[in-house]
């Protein structure tokens, strides 16, 4: 397993012909965007990296459409050489599903090009900006035993970071995402290095706790370099003869998963991240068959090497469902005899009512992902499926191909650092509604077993009995509020993103119009499931700057809700009019005829393929969904009651 970091041994390896691929994936312009990123689905070494990154850079620069990947700019701030790190990003985002434009400043121009307003950085207006300055790059003085000076040094650093990320958010409104240091491995007291206030490693320790410390209230997004260093072996990391050749900040074999573990990040930010894990039973949460060994042949135990092997494995997957990852089953069995172990053997930790969906049948897995996809109300670019199985991994790849597929190992005492390596849950942000994730779907999943034994949609509606809450964006909630902007794709208008800094500002703006919206029901709290921003258009228009909804609740006239709220707000406001806009994307289809099914009239349609759709305020009438209603932080006269 020494080889899983160095040649992202979770990825399949690259076929014989890839270069071959590469050189034929600009013969013709339709379905380039998804050739490019199938080609960037293997383990791709740094001389891969490179040729994809050029075949990229020929397609963008030839003007030809990219879709569906997502268009992102990135600013590159290091204090290393740019040129061995931006191509690789570049290439490494199309796994990702990410069009990464790179903007890398001048060597040993850090602080210049963050300040300047003019600079080619801030000209750019990057969406986000990687400030990757290695201990090199600060001002790290050595005063061993002196906790003053120490002291001093590491506010130093802190202050010269912040200099570099006020100039950017204050001259292109970037996400700055500061990558914190590896320290060298070179010592000079040995163990007492760490602890000895002035050395080096002592003051690298302490300013990148700080960092970790202020990264989230800041604003800012940590990147951790030192734990990805330590990963792998701080010896390994560090090439002195890399660095004094060429200004190289890592050896080059780790150049693969340094800009996997950027791109990650910047998948997060884009709403890109993974949600739900769909997994085998057999061989994979326990050892054995259970169809064939029964219950007290599968390996499932303390005291056994196989058998806790396992275990840690089921240990590890409660605690991606705790941080709001929902799990699923799919395997090929008899539904009874696989749901026996979570039934009956002692030792299993998971158990049935961890998983949203339990689909065991004699069904391919590919039309199962698909089932359970639709019964969740999630894309698949959503999904992770882990088997053992290679025969099952490759026909999921083949498919599904929007499904993250990771390579397993032979040994299971590995699974759990082979998923956790392959970074496909990476997170920039952690709220209370991604803690209670796995449970809002695993309550669609009765509310869909209600559905079917009512029958009729209004009784089911109402047995549900709903309350929808809303409020007026404030800082409580800005955190869900930019996460939910960032990664809702499917029920989205327009996508448009903004940052936190953005949205505070919304806030108090008395121009716009903010929505967020919640919703309880007999079967628990949903959360923040909507997001609206109104912005004026005129006099006595506003236009839908932004509308988004949470999939997971589909089908239960929340929309309409949204909408007579809406509504009464442009009337006491003096609106007459509200206009809405689609923004066709690759994932947002299911909203297509949003407005057309709401009562909106066509307006138009721009030269991008936006639509454009009014609705008269005086006169439009929504019908009520059976639910209550709730208002937060709204004018008195709004609380008006109870819906039918």
């Amino acid at each position: 397993m020494d080889s899983l970091y160095a040649n992202l041994g979770w990825l399949p390896k690259p076929p014989a012909d890839f270069n071959a691929l590469c050189r034929s994936a600009l013969e013709r312009e339709e379905g380039l965007g998804t050739r490019l990123r199938e080609l960037a689905a293997w383990a791709l070494d740094e001389n891969q990296l490179l040729r994809l990154g050029k075949v990229f850079a020929k397609a963008r620069g030839a003007g030809h459409s990219l879709r569906p990947l997502t268009p992102y700019r990135l600013g590159l701030i290091t204090n290393s050489t740019a040129d061995f790190i931006a191509p690789a990003l570049t290439a490494t985002a199309l796994r990702h599903g990410i069009a990464l434009e790179c903007i890398p400043t001048a060597y040993g121009q850090a602080v210049q090009e963050s300040l300047s307003p003019d600079s080619a950085l801030n000209r750019a207006a990057p969406q986000a900006v990687l400030i990757a300055i290695d201990w090199r790059g600060v001002p790290l003085r050595s005063t061993p035993g002196a906790a003053a000076e120490a002291r001093e040094t590491v506010d130093g650093i802190l202050r010269h970071l912040r200099t570099i990320r006020d100039g950017i958010r204050r001259n292109s409104g970037a996400v700055c995402i500061l990558q914190n240091f590896a320290a060298p491995p070179e010592t000079v007291f040995g163990a007492l290095d760490r602890a000895l206030p002035g050395t080096p490693r002592q003051i690298l320790d302490a300013v990148n706790a700080e960092m970790a410390a202020t990264a989230g209230a800041s604003g800012d997004i940590l990147f951790d370099a030192a734990a990805l260093a330590e990963t792998v072996g701080l010896a390994q990391w560090h090439s002195p003869a890399a660095w004094n050749m060429a200004k190289l900040p890592f050896a080059q074999e780790w150049l693969p998963l340094y800009a996997d573990h950027i791109c990650r990040l910047l998948g997060a930010l884009s709403g890109k991240s993974r949600r739900c894990l769909v997994l085998d039973l057999d061989n994979t949460l326990w050892g054995g068959v259970i169809g064939d060994d029964g219950l007290k042949g599968i390996q499932i135990a303390q005291g056994d090497a196989a058998g806790e092997a396992f275990l840690e494995f089921q240990r590890y997957i409660l605690a991606l469902r705790a941080r709001g990852v929902v799990l699923a089953v799919s395997s090929k069995n008899e539904d009874a005899t696989a749901r026996l172990p979570f039934r009956s053997h002692p030792e299993m930790l998971l158990r049935e009512e961890h998983f949203a969906v339990f689909q065991a049948n004699w069904t391919d897995k590919a039309t199962n992902i698909q089932s359970i996809a639709k019964e969740l109300s999630l894309g698949l670019d959503s999904f992770v499926f882990v088997d053992d199985n290679p025969f099952e991994r490759q026909l999921v790849r083949q498919m599904l191909p929007q499904v993250a597929v990771p390579e397993m190992p032979a040994n299971p005492a590995y699974y759990t650092r082979t998923l956790s390596a392959a970074g496909y849950f990476e997170a920039a942000a952690f709220s209370a509604e991604d803690m209670n994730r796995a449970s809002y779907y695993e309550g669609n999943a009765r509310r869909a077993a209600l559905q079917q034994n009512t029958g009729d949609l209004d009784a089911y509606l109402a047995s549900l009995r709903m309350e929808i809450t809303f409020q007026p964006f404030d800082e409580t909630g800005r955190a869900r509020i930019v996460q939910l902007i960032n990664k809702s794709n499917q029920f989205n208008l327009t996508t448009r993103r903004y940052t936190e800094a953005e949205v505070a500002r919304l806030e108090s703006d008395p121009e716009c119009f903010t929505l967020q919206v919640r919703l309880t029901d007999a079967f628990g709290d949903n959360g923040m499931i909507s997001v609206i921003i109104c912005r004026p258009a005129g006099a006595d228009r506003w236009e839908i700057d932004t509308w988004l909804m949470s999939c997971r609740v589909l089908g239960r006239r929340v929309e309409q809700m949204v909408l007579r709220e809406m509504l009464e707000q442009a009337e006491r406001r003096g609106v007459r009019e509200i206009v809405g806009v689609y923004r066709p994307t690759d994932r947002n289809q299911l909203v297509e005829h949003h407005y057309e099914k709401l009562g909106f009239t066509a307006a138009g349609q721009e030269a991008d393929g936006s639509t454009r759709w009014t609705l008269a305020v005086d006169g439009a009438r929504v019908d009520a969904a059976p639910m209550a209603v709730r208002w937060i932080g709204m004018p008195e006269a709004a609380q008006a009651a109870v819906s039918e």
